[in-house]
């Protein structure tokens, strides 16, 4: 992944309580580790010759967002103009659940309009980036 043409960002419900912040941030991260496994760079030693395995290579800025556009934005990441990006979702269906097992199970009797989406990870061409997330503010 090119830092330069190429952007990660990530948008969370902006009503969610510091915890899921947390839980939602760090699921959605290592999901797109899994995905896009070159932005993680090589491992680093410390001058005392101790390694730190390696982090991402770019800034990931952690956007906000309301229940209703989080929504949004998943349906539009559907639409073929998007259909490049890469995009994790974090809904409260999968929260919910205390085993993989159980969230396969919940999430095959759960219409998409019921979801209440926690969070996205959206990763690939700035430009299309900017253009589903260049307006939403960052969570602070």
């Amino acid at each position: 992944m090119d830092g330069q043409t190429e952007k990660c960002v990530m948008v969370l419900d902006e009503g969610l309580p510091p915890g899921l912040v947390a839980n939602t941030a760090g699921i959605l991260g290592i999901t797109l580790g899994k995905h896009i496994p070159e932005a993680v760079g090589p491992d680093v030693t410390d001058r005392s010759g101790r390694t730190h395995l390696g982090i991402i290579e770019f800034p990931v800025p952690i956007l906000r967002a309301d229940r209703e556009t989080l929504y949004e934005l998943r349906e539009r990441l559907y639409e073929p103009a998007f259909a490049a990006l890469t995009a994790v979702d974090f809904s409260d269906v999968a929260q919910g659940c205390k085993t993989y097992d159980e969230f396969i199970a919940k999430a095959a009797q759960t219409g998409a309009d019921s979801l209440h989406y926690l969070g996205l990870a959206i990763c690939g061409a700035k430009k299309l980036v900017n253009k589903l997330t260049g307006s939403l503010p960052l969570l602070r």
